[in-house]
């Protein structure tokens, strides 16, 4: 059985930059109706980017949303006729200055299907080479390249807090993509 909520009408929005927040008036398939909050927010790439076997590229960055800064892969939003796989390379240019030879898809997923329509793309990438300096010196703070053991660690510890690198790690590990070898 499949339930459908139909959205009566936008309450109210809130809009900054890309993103739109929404309370919605929806109505259930039994005529209950019931309030929503909706995120739009447009498409992502991130990419796990291996500069050397069993190396991962990783950025810090400071969030505001959690009030501290984090270690993650290079992520960003995708530009309007940008292809995920070509943002996922330029934000890998930009906030650690190396670029792929080699870049493949790994998978794509929405990290928040209760409230957002945000969907993301992840990507690996692999025969780096470092071009020059981080790009984005007002959101990166550091690069650093962390054993892909050692992130494991930091998973299985609780202090790696970021879903979309613990996840692509984790999907990379189980084979998801064509490059991992063995």
């Amino acid at each position: 059985m499949s339930i459908m909520e139909k959205r009566l009408k936008t309450l109210g929005s809130l809009s900054s930059g890309p993103m739109r927040v929404c309370l919605d008036a929806v109505q259930l398939d039994d005529a209950q109706q019931k309030m929503r909050i909706r995120i739009e927010y447009p498409e992502a790439a991130a990419i796990l980017a291996f500069p050397k076997p069993e190396h991962l590229l990783l950025v810090r960055q400071f969030r505001y949303a959690v009030g501290h800064e984090t270690l993650e892969i290079p992520a960003g939003k995708v530009d309007p006729g940008e292809d995920p796989a070509a943002c996922a390379l330029r934000e890998l240019r930009e906030e650690t200055g190396y670029q792929a030879r080699r870049v493949e898809p790994l998978f794509s997923y929405y990290p928040a299907v209760g409230y957002s329509s945000e969907r993301l793309s992840l990507f690996t990438a692999f025969e780096l080479e470092q071009l020059s300096g981080i790009e984005d010196e007002m959101e990166i703070s550091a690069v650093e390249i962390w054993s892909i053991r050692d992130v494991l660690d930091l998973i299985r510890a609780g202090g790696m807090i970021d879903g979309k690198t613990a996840l692509g790690l984790m999907a990379y590990q189980a084979g998801f993509a064509t490059g991992k070898s063995g």
